[in-house]
């Protein structure tokens, strides 16, 4: 094995072994940093030399880590994160320069709400930050925040690791979506009507009820569903075609749904509104890029649209 002297050892390589670690890919890794393909490349054999280990052994499309290469990730992350903070610590962050990129983590229906108003707000104060949108599944998010791929996530209240430090968004109480022209648009939307239609539940998951469900299932009450499906936006397209009804939260109805397609009347049922937190790990509390970010959808969510 090669002599590890640190001193002769080019940082660089660290990044280059970072951005593979979190891209899965070389020629990802090469966008992500702005390199050629071929000089991502380069980097990684010398580093393969100076620690006399493969690190990333390839599969099919993907880069898969070796357990040495697992055994570095956390060390080399929390090194590079640190180098940061120092450097953007000292001078803070002023986004009107900044080149950066921040990874969201978003479920279906929340994109359409939040990216809109956030992307015209980045494009006249932060014209040179880029916005990654991506879907992580619940039982992988924090780890997905400890690794440094997701910077924030947004989602009901859940469960949380010690490390994870969440803060409540805003409430969403729940609304009916319907066709125009439905039957049950002629009057008030009754529980006992609400419970003999049948309904579009939208859920990443094969099975188990939707949060409205629990909700009914408290007051002793059962829906019928005729659809599930992973969208929202295919849901929309069945309800205006079919008579099937769609529960959700009333800020995304307001986003989404057409008034000239749809009609919106409230749940006929109280049930408690959908609570929607804001998710980061720990090792980003400190830093002013990732403060500026949280602050943004923390105090200024509720205003970007108005």
């Amino acid at each position: 094995m090669n002599e590890m002297n640190i001193a002769k050892l080019d940082l660089n390589l660290f990044v280059v072994f970072e951005a593979i670690y979190q891209e899965g890919s070389i020629s990802r890794a090469a966008r992500h940093l702005n390199l050629t393909q071929p000089a991502v490349s380069h980097a990684l054999a010398r580093l393969r030399d100076r620690l006399d280990d493969p690190l990333f052994v390839r599969r099919g499309n993907n880069m898969v880590p070796t357990p040495r290469a697992k055994a570095l990730a956390e060390p080399v992350r929390d090194a590079l994160a640190g180098l940061q903070q120092c450097i953007t610590g000292e001078r803070g962050f002023d986004p009107a320069s900044a080149r950066r990129t921040f990874v969201l983590g978003l479920r279906d229906g929340l994109e359409a709400c939040v990216l809109p108003p956030l992307v015209r707000y980045m494009e006249a104060h932060a014209p040179a930050v880029e916005v990654q949108s991506i879907t992580v599944s619940r039982r992988d998010m924090a780890q997905e925040l400890a690794a440094g791929r997701l910077d924030l996530a947004m989602d009901v209240q859940l469960p949380a690791a010690a490390e994870v430090q969440q803060v409540p968004l805003w409430n969403a109480s729940l609304v009916v979506l319907m066709r125009k022209g439905h039957p049950l648009a002629r009057g008030p939307l009754t529980l006992e009507k609400y419970i003999a239609a049948r309904h579009v539940l939208v859920s990443s998951r094969r099975r188990g009820p939707g949060l409205e469900d629990f909700g009914l299932a408290q007051t002793g009450q059962r829906r019928e569903l005729g659809l599930r499906c992973q969208h929202y936006q295919a849901a929309l397209e069945v309800v205006a075609e079919t008579d099937l009804l769609l529960t959700l939260p009333e800020m995304l109805a307001q986003r989404l749904a057409s008034k000239q397609r749809f009609v919106s009347t409230a749940l006929p049922v109280a049930l408690p509104s959908m609570g929607l937190y804001l998710y980061w790990h720990r090792d980003q509390e400190n830093d002013a890029a990732h403060i500026w970010l949280r602050e943004l959808f923390v105090h200024g969510l509720k205003e970007w649209d108005q």
